[in-house]
């Protein structure tokens, strides 16, 4: 099963086709091959593996980090660890 959280693009690099983005507090750079709508700072896109896959409107986005954020609250530890792996 694939989780694809929303995360919210930091800042753009069009040249190396990649930005930097903001997942729940996590900071990463990911690939925007997959992406023909243009990015901007600001903008939600979906991550799966390392690749951002769609570009999500803000209150989509914002609706599934609520939910996200709902589910881990319920969670123990173990739950969340094994979740992340």
């Amino acid at each position: 099963m694939c989780l694809c959280i929303p995360s919210n693009v930091l800042e753009v690099y069009p040249d190396e086709c990649s930005a930097l983005v903001d997942t729940l507090g996590v900071q990463r750079q990911v690939s925007t091959h997959l992406i023909s709508a243009p990015l901007a700072a600001g903008d939600h896109v979906l991550i799966h593996v390392g690749f951002a896959i769609s570009k999500i409107d803000q209150q989509e986005a914002q609706q599934s980090l609520e939910t996200y954020r709902q589910l881990l609250a319920e969670m123990d530890e173990d739950d969340i660890k094994v979740l992340l792996q």
